[in-house]
Order: structure tokens, then sequence, then C-alpha cells
């Protein structure tokens, strides 16, 4: 499937009415009440706060794709990108029909509600549900299970979001979006039911190469039952992880939004029109393992108590009035060799202060310092 018609798809059938990073079942249901009857909608289970889970099954096909989002609730990158497949999927039959016809898919949007509301990672009994594979104390973690167990999957898709932090491979080069096929197993075996992921880890790669090359990364495939991932790929059902990285000045993450659908995209493109052996899985070893070589905003050599130093500053995200708003947080005040940042403030050897003219100092948040008595912005606009 080639890029640019790709593109022009997302283009053509972004959902609008999403956007940004706060995204929860207010923001979705009004598209569930609206979609086609080539699409079947139920609750499926209620969470811990008995907010409703959503799946939605379409297509017709004998390979049965299982998709869950926002197991996370501050992961919604992925989440926009179903809604965008959805339309894509719906409204240009004509062309891309084969894909309903050969697949089956089973989306869960939104896994974790009560964490989407709070813009928090855990559920509402501060439960991280993806250590909760083994024991399932967990009501979002039962429902997951269940249609797992009820719809059988061939293919399963963890669909999550990841920090500004990652760098694909140690390089100055952001993982703006990142795969992995976990392990099943302790020793970590490229099993056949693994080498499956991998070739369909490999196809899309090959598609983002051609928009972000070398800015996709993998996972460390160190094993953990608890984690869902490696429990559905230990049941032998070929299972892919997703996340949705950072590309510069997208906080809004809008630009990896498109990246992850045209990994969608292309991905049900191959499996649909091809029986997918696990032989052609070597060039998933060409990805780049990532690595945590970033801070959001790094200040160059400037001075501090006498001494020459570089200001590693990280944005944390906050749900301020239903809107999720970042706010730089001084982290490091030292030499930061061989680290990069989304954006660098060059000091030139001068001390810099905060907006209330004191030097700075770890755990100082602000948007903004200054620096020659002019004020400078952390957060590009």
């Amino acid at each position: 499937m080639q890029v640019e018609y790709i593109k022009n798809l997302f283009l053509k059938y972004t959902e609008k009415s999403l956007s940004h990073r706060y995204i929860t079942n207010k923001h979705i249901e009004h598209l569930l009440e609206n979609l086609s009857n080539s699409v079947h909608v139920e609750t499926i289970g209620k969470s811990v706060l008995d907010n409703p889970i959503y799946g939605l099954k379409i297509g017709n096909g004998d390979k049965r794709l299982l998709m869950w989002s926002q197991m996370h609730g501050n992961e919604s990158t992925t989440t926009k990108a179903l809604f965008d497949l959805l339309n894509t999927l719906l409204y240009s039959k004509s062309e891309l029909n084969y894909i309903l016809e050969s697949c089956t898919l089973y989306i869960i949007p939104i896994l974790n509600p009560d964490g989407a509301f709070a813009y928090t990672r855990i559920n509402a009994n501060e439960v991280d549900l993806n250590r909760d594979a083994q024991n399932l104390t967990q009501p979002e973690s039962k429902v997951l299970r269940t249609i797992f167990d009820s719809f059988k999957p061939h293919f399963c898709y963890n669909l999550h979001g990841q920090r500004t932090i990652f760098s694909a491979g140690t390089t100055d080069k952001s993982a703006t979006v990142s795969f992995l096929a976990p392990a099943q197993d302790e020793t970590c075996t490229i099993t056949p039911n693994r080498k499956i992921a991998m070739e369909v880890i490999g196809v899309m790669n090959n598609t983002l190469q051609k928009i972000i090359p070398g800015q996709v990364g993998v996972y460390d495939d160190a094993f953990n039952l608890n984690c869902v991932g490696d429990t559905f790929q230990n049941e032998n059902v070929p299972t892919i992880l997703f996340e949705a990285g950072h590309f510069a000045n997208d906080y809004a993450r809008d630009l990896t939004r498109e990246l992850i659908y045209t990994s969608y995209l292309s991905s049900l493109d191959y499996i649909s029109k091809t029986k997918v052996t696990g032989n052609y899985y070597e060039s998933y070893f060409l990805i780049p393992e990532n690595d945590k070589c970033f801070f959001d905003v790094i200040i160059r050599n400037a001075l501090v108590n006498n001494v020459i130093v570089d200001i590693g500053i990280q944005f944390q995200e906050r749900l301020i009035k239903n809107k999720v708003e970042f706010i730089p947080r001084i982290e490091k005040i030292e030499r930061l060799t061989g680290v990069y940042a989304h954006k660098e403030i060059e000091a030139n050897g001068a001390e810099v202060y905060n907006a209330d003219g004191k030097l700075l100092k770890l755990g100082y948040e602000n948007v903004c310092v200054i620096l020659n008595n002019e004020k400078k912005l952390l957060l590009s606009k």
C-alpha cells in the first residue's frame, strides 16, 4: 500500500471531532451511536466506577484481529487513529472492502474509561491493567480476557502511547512510533508465533521509514507474564505492541496519530492479502531498540554556582479544566553529554533565572525562564 494513498485516505477520513490528548467515553459515545449498521456495537462490561466499556465488531473475514486502546487511560493517540480507521473502512468500502472481506476486527476503543476520564495510567483502584493479566483482579482486565477467550483472535494489537524521553536507539532521533513482538517465555525464544508478529511489524516499519526515517524503535523484550501482551503471546496468539511517541513540536500527537493510522492500514492490507507465516521476520531485527536519550528542553551551557552546566527540563502532563496542559519541570542540572532535547536553548555561559528572578533549581516549574533579561518560553506554541 503506497504512502501517498494512505495519506490521502487519512486526510479524507480523519475523525475531526477527536483532537489533542484528552479522550474519554464522552468524546466517543456520539460516534458509536452514529456508526453504520455495518458495525456491531455493544457494552461488554463496566469499569470500577461503573462506566461502560464498549466493544465494536466490523468485517466478516476469517482472519480475526483483536485491538484494544487506552488500557492506560492517558494514552489516547491510538484511540483517535482507531476512529480514523473505522471511518476509512466504512466510507471507502469500494476501495478497501477486501480488508473487511478477509478480516474481522474486534475493537475496544477505551478499555480503561475511569483512567481516561482522570487522565491517568492506572484505573480507579490504582492498578496498572497491563500488570494484571494473570491475576485478573480488576473488572477491566476481566472484560479484555473474556473477549479474548470468546473472539479467539489470530492477531492482537495492544495499543499504547509513550513519553517524549524515548529515542530510536542511542541516537538523536526521537522514537516517534515503537513496536514490540513480546516474548512468550523466560528465555525470549524467537518462536514461530513471535515470528509472525515480527513479520507484520517489519511491514509497518518499511512503510514508516518512508515517512520518518530512523524514528521507529522496538522495546526490550524482557518477559513478564503479568503483562497482557506477554500473556497472549504465551498462549500462541501473535501479539503486537504499538506505542505512539513524539515528533518535534507534536505534543497534541496529531502527526503521530497519522503514523499510527498508517501502521494500522499497512498491516491490515498485508494481513488481508497474505498468509503470514513468519518466514519474513528478520527485518524486525533491523529496528533499533529504544533508549531514553531525550529531554523536552535542554538549556545548554548555563552558569549555575560558578559552574557551566546543562539544565534538563521535562514536561509534566496535567489535566486542567478538561484539557491536558504541559508544565515544564527542571529534572537535571549537570553536564548532559550524549543526551538530546526536542528544543535546545543556548545560554552561552549566562545565568538563567526563573520568572521571579531567582536562579533555577531542581523541581522548578514554569512555562518560561529569563536569559539575558529576555523571557524564553520553554514550550513552543
